[in-house]
């Protein structure tokens, strides 16, 4: 085995401070004489887009975090982080950025999409198993973003005012769990502020990650997050990303004069090599480097593809049906498809977790494929896009090639320094890229786009700065904006949007031509660029949409109406303002609900959205963010070839005035959590208000009883609870039985009850089994300066979701 100490030990201090800032924006600066090569790190956690942001090098794309965690299934878990490793070793890529394992403390939380749950103990659970399953095949993995990091407004200076015993229950527990049971070898420091100091900065990276955790790996800033020297001080081990960076030179220089002892550098370089020699970067023989090379033929292995349509289906969460799911496939005869979201789903989150797939199964194309021979009608009933969306790529023609697509080309002074054919109108230059953003003055797009439709269309970009539209050679827009607020990744990903309108005949070929002025980029964004050009939202009469939607549905046997959310809702870089569907959803699902009573709403949303009519609906299925496979998953959900698996990992409340824990805004740079421990259902149950569903609700397609309940007490604490259930339905299902513990006569402030275990299981129509779940002693401990344990009577309550608990236990702890 490698001796690392003696590795570090041949290396200058110089060379040692090399080591400790990336050396792009993706990859880790190699070290040949000690046999060290480049890492290559990248964003996850629901794909692995690799060191370029670029469709000609598809990713699989996986469901939403919302959606594995709805799945409440450690196997499927495990299942997930071995297919990003797998894609990992694809891409060439070390070491994934994920998961992320932030609360949903409040609804509002933009990025919630990303993160598992409200629960710490769910949240730590699935986080264990996605590490295993990605370190188990020699990935390394990043639990993000540590900690007190769930929110997105003003993320990169906000204070986050959190109580000790909140943050070692609730906010640390995760990431504990990911180290402690999981192996994590990276942990990402997070942009906030812990009370008072910056995360890169705080002593929580050293108590109690390193010294009461055993954590050995490397601590990674989030892209920019270590500002000085003081996160040298601190056990911030990796700045990115590089080559520039607070350290370098200072750093060298504050060893010299004696400031820092060079053992704090040795240490974080230790650590460095350790991470090297688990992803296999120290002592090997170097790879290809991925940023070199491209393989547009190279994509997702077909086991991944057939996992993200598992997780989309078993992470399905049935929260109403009055028997009209699933559907009988031999009485269909036609079959109303609705909503913006049926044509164009939304598969992912917006920010730096996006991934470009190779294909997306949209809902409609998916039930299409499911029932041939039934007439399947599609309205779109409300128009939900915001911004410019691409162009079709079939649609589109390269002028210099004839072939698919778009002609990007980067000038200086008029002349062509770089020149690629590109098979999208969305493009984003991002790290590892032969294009010299920096170098330029101007992006040049070139395409000829044919229309489909003859009429006024909104045509325009995406983009912060200077763009001009040329429309067949004829400058027909011209406009300057400015990013929206100042989070660079909002700036840089989710741009602000300008349109136009111009008259196109179908058929009839139009000459687009682009220039985006791009000199000048300093600071962050130097080296990055983002521009989409495409369609603006339909500018349809919405109350005709409407009526032909409800039109549609009334002449069909059932309809099937898809609604959500759209990238200027849910995404990294801003937080939401409520939790509305957006546009005219709300009154498109009303008309179509008094149209035809036998109405299924599939809600395509990463987190909860209010839905006013949904007691009203036939059924409501909310699928998440569901991946490419979205399509095929859904369908087999709404025919019944299989179960809707999902659990609520999140309250939904029936109204945004009755969430208890609301606020994600900072107040004179600072968001105090004064709530305490009572987040989530347990802030709801304390409040003794009622949501349209609780924690763990679903439903599947046959019942269980639960029966029995017993209790045994071990030595050391641990509580083994056996759950006896019945498959009391019709038909093979899955049941979630889920364990709550409740000390109502505690000494200490405590949650009403609280979420200490779980456990899947399938029977057949008519079977009973028994389920063990284990309660370990700290599930039912408190933190006030260590982890205390109360002696006395323990409330065990089991059953199917927080407020729905057919049993219960007491055990007596001494």
């Amino acid at each position: 085995m490698t001796d690392i100490r003696d590795l570090v030990d041949r290396l200058t201090l110089e060379e040692k401070v090399g080591l400790l800032t990336g050396r792009d924006f993706w990859t880790t600066r190699p070290a040949p004489a000690i046999g060290l090569r480049s890492m290559v790190v990248s964003d996850g956690p629901s794909g692995v887009r690799g060191p370029r942001w670029d469709e000609r090098e598809p990713s699989l794309n996986l469901p939403s975090a919302t959606a594995l965690s709805a799945a409440w299934d450690l196997d499927l878990a495990r299942a997930y982080g071995a297919a990003l490793a797998a894609e990992a070793r694809r891409k060439g890529v070390d070491v994934v950025l994920g998961p992320t394992v932030n609360l949903h403390r409040s609804p509002l939380g933009g990025r919630h999409f990303e993160a598992y749950s409200e629960d710490p103990e769910l949240t730590a659970a699935v986080a264990v198993a996605y590490v295993k399953g990605l370190q188990d095949n020699g990935i390394g993995a990043t639990p993000k973003h540590y900690v007190a990091n769930d929110y997105e407004t003003e993320r990169f200076t906000a204070d986050t005012v959190v109580g000790e015993r909140a943050l070692r229950e609730l906010y640390l527990l995760p990431f504990e769990r990911a180290v402690v049971d999981g192996g994590a070898w990276l942990v990402m420091s997070a942009y906030n502020s812990v009370n008072g100091v910056t995360a890169s900065e705080n002593d929580l990276l050293e108590t109690p990650l390193n010294t009461e955790w055993g954590f050995d790996g490397v601590v990674v800033s989030d892209w920019t997050a270590v500002r000085s020297l003081a996160a040298a001080r601190a056990a911030q081990d990796l700045v990115m990303p590089g080559p520039d960076g607070p350290w370098g030179d200072a750093l060298v220089a504050a060893v010299r004069a004696g400031d820092i002892a060079e053992s704090v550098v040795d240490r974080k370089v230790e650590r460095l090599l350790r991470l090297a020699s688990r992803v296999g970067a120290l002592g090997t023989p170097t790879p290809p480097d991925p940023a070199s090379s491209t393989d547009p033929a190279s994509t997702p292995a077909a086991d991944g593809v057939a996992l993200a349509r598992r997780v989309a289906s078993a992470g399905s969460v049935l929260v109403a049906n009055d028997g009209v799911l699933p559907l009988d496939r031999a009485a269909l005869s036609s079959v109303a498809v609705i909503g913006h979201n049926a044509r164009l789903a939304r598969t992912q989150g917006g920010g730096s977790a996006t991934v470009l797939p190779d294909r997306v199964v949209s809902p409609e194309a998916g039930i299409r494929a499911a029932l041939p021979g039934v007439d399947v009608r599609y309205a779109t009933g409300a128009v939900v896009q915001e911004g410019v969306a691409e162009l079709p790529l079939a649609q589109l023609t390269n002028p210099v090639t004839g072939g698919r697509g778009v002609r990007a080309r980067f000038l200086a002074g008029g002349a062509e320094l770089y020149a690629e054919d590109r098979r999208t109108t969305a493009l984003t230059w991002l790290g590892a890229t032969a294009a010299p953003v920096a170098e330029s003055d101007t992006l040049e797009l070139h395409t000829r786009y044919v229309p489909t439709e003859s009429g006024r269309a909104s045509l325009g970009f995406a983009a912060v700065g200077t763009v001009r539209i040329f429309v067949d050679g004829v400058l027909a827009h011209e406009r300057t904006l400015e990013p929206v607020g100042t989070d660079l990744g909002a700036a840089l990903l989710s741009p602000p949007a300008s349109t136009f309108e111009v008259d196109l005949v179908a058929d009839t070929p139009v000459d687009l031509r682009v220039e985006y002025d791009i000199a000048d980029r300093t600071g962050a964004l130097a080296g990055m660029l983002s521009c989409t050009v495409g369609r603006g939202p339909d500018r349809a009469d919405p109350e005709a949409l409407i009526a032909a939607a409800a039109e549609t549905a009334a002449a069909c046997d059932v309809a099937v109406v898809v609604v959500g959310t759209n990238n200027r809702v849910e995404s990294e870089g801003y937080d939401r303002a409520d939790l509305a569907l957006p546009g005219r959803q709300d009154d498109l699902v009303r008309a179509v609900l008094a149209a035809n009573p036998r109405t299924v709403v599939v809600v395509n949303a990463g987190a909860p959205v209010v839905l006013p009519w949904a007691d009203d609906a036939a059924a409501v299925l909310l699928t998440w963010f569901g991946g490419q496979e979205y399509g095929d998953a859904l369908a087999d959900v709404l025919l019944g070839a299989v179960e809707p698996g999902g659990r609520l990992p999140t309250t939904w409340p029936a109204a945004q005035a009755d969430v208890p824990v609301l606020d994600v805004t900072p107040v004179d740079g600072r968001l105090c959590y004064d709530e305490g421990i009572h987040v989530g259902y347990r802030a709801w149950l304390r409040a003794g208000a009622t949501p349209a569903w609780p924690f763990g609700h679903g439903l599947g397609y046959t019942t269980f009883a639960y029966d029995a309940v017993t209790a045994e007490v071990a030595a050391d604490g641990t509580v083994t609870l056996r759950v006896t259930v019945t498959n009391s339905g019709a038909r093979r299902g899955r049941t979630v039985v889920q364990a709550y513990a409740a000390r109502p006569e505690s000494t200490v402030d405590r949650p009403v009850r609280w979420l200490v275990g779980f456990a899947g299981v399938t029977a057949d129509p008519g079977a009973t089994r028994t389920v063990t779940i284990t309660v370990p002693p700290r599930a039912l401990a408190y933190w006030d300066g260590a982890w205390q344990y109360e002696t006395g009577p323990v409330d065990l309550l089991v059953g199917r979701s927080a407020t729905d608990l057919a049993l219960t236990t007491t055990v007596t702890l001494s």
